[in-house]
């Protein structure tokens, strides 16, 4: 009786819910608790069940589930509300992965840390998508593995124990004590993750967070096909999606986009495809450099998933190591290069830089010309040897449009791989696939790339791909577009608003294809100390964005994105994008990023109100 309840609310929930919930890939920040993501939004939504409401003006004002949809979103939580449910455990106890292999990987990162043994028992072949040999010698990770012909014969194990079905009811779990974790998988769809038992709720937040960092959760459009199939209890029903069209479009698009001949690598999200990256190049070093230490230069104040993804990896691999770069404000990135890539060449290590250009988000675009001259640069080792040359990794989202690595281009000669996060332009905040490009320096690096995007199953879905083959071909317009409404709205704040500090590029720097549309305001204090001034000025940011966002509902977004197809997204990069990055290096300024389609003559007017009450 509850259960048919339950899904005959959520039949009607379906029928009714925002656009927003299945079309955005960012959300409302002013409604949303990053330390209740999901559960204040379950709550809430578990409230409108218990009143049988599920008018769409109630779902709407529910509160935001997560900031980004590849960390969840309203579907994902309501799919593992739903599953929990069915099987009488919590909403907390069920994750949702759009992978089928990172709920294993992220239960064996967690054991590997803690020292804890792991076996992995399975009743279907799959070494299809699991590669053993692989895991255990690049990721570092231990475990054991069965076949066994039925769940009721798992064997006592002093560890954890994961059990994994490719059954054809992926909502349901056998009330099966002796197993920890169990994983459905779903060949189009994804995974659903179960912790069994008080004991393993421990797992929870650390295996969130592998979803927060390394993948993502099933996609909205995923979600909603789950569950359509489970309030009518018929089969999964994928739509038709000319898969090898789409991707011919989107391969050939971002070639053309980037000026690169070697086939592009398209992943689920950016953290995807970095991850990718992260672990090709580590497979690339251990056979190449074997014990030899492996070094990850990254700024300490760059996009927080990428600093901590960095620093995660780097937890599990003895022979992996973070090293700072510091490269804004007072810090020139060429010189800062120049430092580390000199010790490092006397420790005879191999050196792989992570950094943004334009950086985030100060929005500051190094000496290109020096930039190639020092990463170009021939070292020696303390032993009079060649030194190993860089792997330069270049996180060009806020500038996708700039050919950094096609023949006779800037960094054409330097090993480089450049990537771009695809919630951003190359979507346009449709779909969180991202992408990855390597100069012709790097066909072995790709290769190696493409195993571990792969073997971590986080290629793009199909319907990523769809989306991308859509967009992509428009994207430089819309970069254009947006980089003009951005320059006349900067020049308006400099004139209404000349003591705050601007950063954004300049006139040069656009002149040589540098166009992005994203800048950051530092806004004017006062106080009579360093704490009274930045207390003064953090308020001052919520004062002008709350201003935006209310005077401008249908435009102006509390959001964390760019790129988007319309409006005016603004942020404080300090408490969104920098969410894990050390306090000491966090920027409490204002983020604003804006569109090719809004209406700009009002957003000016109401900055102008914005100033007069200052």
């Amino acid at each position: 009786m509850q259960e048919n309840k339950m899904l005959n609310y959520i039949k009607n929930v379906l029928e009714n819910m925002p656009k927003d919930w299945l079309n955005l890939t960012t959300h409302r920040l002013d409604i949303y608790n990053e330390e209740l993501a999901k559960t204040d939004f379950l709550n809430q939504f578990e409230e409108l069940f218990k009143e049988n409401n599920s008018e769409i003006s109630a779902l709407t004002n529910l509160p935001t589930a997560y900031d980004y949809i590849r960390l969840g979103h309203p579907l994902s939580c309501v799919l593992e509300w739903a599953i929990a449910n069915l099987n009488n455990t919590k909403a907390e106890n069920v994750i949702s992965f759009s992978s089928k292999t990172i709920p294993i990987l992220a239960i064996l990162r967690t054991n590997l840390l803690e020292n804890k043994k792991t076996q992995i028992l399975y009743t279907d072949e799959i070494a299809s998508f699991f590669d053993a040999k692989i895991i255990r010698e690049i990721y570092g990770y231990n475990f054991e593995m069965q076949k066994i012909e039925a769940i009721n014969s798992v064997p006592k194990f002093d560890g954890s124990t994961i059990f994994i079905s490719s059954t054809k009811n992926i909502f349901s779990f056998d009330d099966q004590k002796a197993i920890d974790f169990f994983i459905n998988l779903n060949k189009d769809l994804g995974s659903i993750l179960f912790i069994n038992g008080k004991e393993n709720e421990q797992y929870i937040s650390d295996i969130q967070h592998v979803r927060r960092r390394e993948t993502i959760a099933m996609t909205p459009s995923n979600s909603l096909l789950a569950l359509q199939s489970l309030v009518n209890h018929n089969a999964i029903d994928t739509p038709k999606i000319d898969v090898l069209n789409n991707k011919k479009i989107v391969l050939e698009s971002i070639k053309e986009i980037t000026g690169t001949t070697i086939n592009p690598l398209v992943a689920s999200s950016g953290l995807s495809i970095q991850y990718a990256i992260m672990m090709g190049l580590i497979h690339d070093a251990q056979e190449n450099y074997p014990e030899k230490a492996i070094k990850f230069i990254v700024p300490p104040n760059c996009y927080g998933g990428t600093n901590d993804q960095a620093r995660r990896v780097a937890a599990c691999l003895k022979n992996v190591e973070i090293v700072d770069l510091p490269v804004d404000g007072n810090n020139d990135m060429v010189q800062s290069i120049e430092t580390v890539l000199t010790k490092i060449a006397t420790e005879d290590a191999v050196p792989f830089i992570i950094a943004e250009i334009p950086t985030n988000p100060r929005v500051e675009v190094p000496n290109l010309i020096d930039l190639k001259n020092v990463l170009s640069k021939k070292r020696i080792t303390k032993n009079g040897k060649n030194a190993i040359e860089p792997v330069f990794i270049l996180d060009q989202t806020f500038c996708p449009n700039v050919h950094f690595l096609g023949e006779g281009e800037i960094l054409s000669e330097v090993k480089t791989i450049s990537y771009a996060s695809g919630s951003k332009f190359p979507s346009g905040g449709k779909c969180t696939a991202g992408y990855c490009v390597g100069n012709d320096k790097t066909t072995r690096l790709m290769e190696k790339i493409a195993i571990h995007l792969q073997l971590c199953d986080n290629e793009a879905t199909h319907h990523q791909m769809e989306i991308l083959a859509e967009q992509l071909p428009s994207m430089n317009q819309r970069i254009a577009d947006a980089y003009k409404n951005t320059r006349e709205f900067v020049t308006f704040i400099q004139e209404k608003l000349p003591e705050a500090k601007i950063n954004f590029v300049s006139e040069e720097l656009a002149n040589q294809s540098f166009t992005p549309s994203v800048f950051s305001l530092d806004l004017p204090t006062k106080g009579n100390t360093d704490a009274e001034r930045e207390t003064y000025k953090r308020a001052l940011n919520l004062k002008l964005i709350n201003l935006m966002i209310t005077q401008i509902p249908n435009e102006s977004k509390f959001c964390v994105s760019y790129g988007q197809l319309k409006g005016c997204y603004w942020t404080i990069p300090a408490t969104s994008t920098q969410g894990t990055t050390k306090e000491g290096d966090k920027d409490y300024i204002v983020r604003t990023s804006v569109s090719g389609n809004l209406d700009l003559e009002l957003h000016k007017q109401v900055f102008l109100e914005f100033v007069n009450s200052i």
